[in-house]
């Protein structure tokens, strides 16, 4: 059985993410075979808050070159996790 911290890898910290923080909306990096269900629990266990929706996508990677050789960056899937609004916010994104 997988644990919270199995299904989140880390949060997404770019400028675009700490916008949505202001309207609780906050990213994810989480593991590839996770679906909402498994976000949704993984991130009221591990932060103690109410999730309203959770929204899912896959990053490709990109291609990137060095030299004469081409390569690809790893891809994952991202995760952008909405609370309701009586819900605390998560502190790990406003210390930021």
């Amino acid at each position: 059985m997988k644990t919270g911290y199995d299904v989140i890898i880390r949060p997404i910290i770019t400028e675009n993410s700490m916008e949505l923080a202001d309207s609780k909306k906050y990213v994810f990096k989480v593991a590839k075979d996770a679906n909402k269900t498994e976000v949704r629990k993984a991130i009221e266990e591990i932060f103690g808050v109410e999730v309203a929706k959770v929204n899912v996508s896959n990053v490709s990677g990109k291609t990137k070159r060095m030299g004469r050789t081409m390569g690809t960056t790893s891809s994952y899937k991202k995760a952008v996790v909405t609370l309701t609004a009586d819900s605390k916010e998560i502190e790990l994104f406003q210390s930021m």
